[in-house]
């Protein structure tokens, strides 16, 4: 487990979606840092783990179960983590997911519902039930985990509208909650390798190489990528960092596929200086 960039002792970070990959990785980061985390999920199971990973490296961590969709449970979730702790200082917006998603033309409405439900409506009544908290102590950090599809047209179309919405969403709390010593950033990672992962990603195959060269770093990330990041921008070294959004994408946001740019544009390997060396 990777130590935290600072230390957090004192403060209560409530992680949604930490049954497991990303949200897993964020909050056995925070806890290394000794905040109190409050693992949010709806698998009950994969909290647990989540909170014994946690305490097995001695930090500190509860597991409240949670349907980030549902307004009563999260303002169920919020009620017991003042009611145990007296605040929040950190709230990392991670749960969601595609669920079968596909084109738009394709897309059912209960689909789309349910996707948009949990990503976007889900990141709205965490932080509602939230602010008040953050506002009433003096501030505190919020970090929306969002996706480079908001950005880029690769795909999933609920997915991506919601994780779109959840970068105008943070935006708003930031512009209007930053004079109330609340922050809020957005982080949008690209292929992270998890559990949950297709298996066109984490096999050898046409399709893994292909995607693959879409990122000028070679690689996939991993879910600790992201727990740095999010580290960061909940920490005192990110005070002035309000309204922002991080790619933690391996340079995929940055520019076209690596082939069709050495071929349209018969660029040099920049070390060997040979023309076609990334083909």
């Amino acid at each position: 487990m990777n130590s935290s960039i600072c230390d957090r002792s004192g403060d209560v970070a409530i992680v949604t979606g930490a049954s497991n990959g990303i949200g897993r990785a964020v909050a056995e980061r925070l806890a290394t840092a000794n905040a109190t985390v409050v693992v949010a999920d709806v698998d009950a199971e994969g909290g647990a783990e989540t909170v014994k990973a946690i305490e097995d490296d001695g930090g500190t961590a509860e597991f409240v179960q949670t349907d980030v969709s549902n307004a009563h449970d999260v303002s169920t979730m919020v009620e017991a983590t003042m009611d145990t702790h007296g605040s929040v200082d950190v709230l990392v917006n991670n749960a969601g997911g595609s669920f079968e998603d596909d084109n738009p033309h394709k897309v059912d409405e209960e689909t789309w519902d349910r996707i948009v439900d949990v990503n976007l409506k889900g990141q709205f009544l965490c932080a509602r039930e939230t602010l008040p908290a953050m506002v009433a102590s003096g501030g505190g950090s919020m970090v929306h985990v969002s996706s480079v599809n908001a950005k880029l047209g690769v795909g999933l179309a609920a997915y991506s509208a919601s994780k779109n919405g959840i970068l105008a969403l943070s935006r708003i709390i930031a512009t209007q909650y930053g004079r109330h010593g609340v922050r809020s950033n957005a982080v949008c990672p690209g292929s992270i390798i998890t559990d949950a992962s297709s298996e066109k990603l984490t096999t050898e195959g046409p399709v893994r190489e292909e995607w693959l060269d879409q990122y000028p770093l070679g690689q996939f990330g991993r879910p600790e990528d992201v727990a740095t990041a999010v580290d960061f921008l909940t920490s005192d070294m990110a005070s002035f960092i309000s309204g922002a959004e991080l790619a933690i994408d391996g340079g995929l946001t940055a520019g076209l596929d690596q082939q069709l740019e050495t071929m349209m544009y018969e660029v040099d390997d920049p070390l060997t200086g040979d023309y076609g060396a990334a083909e």
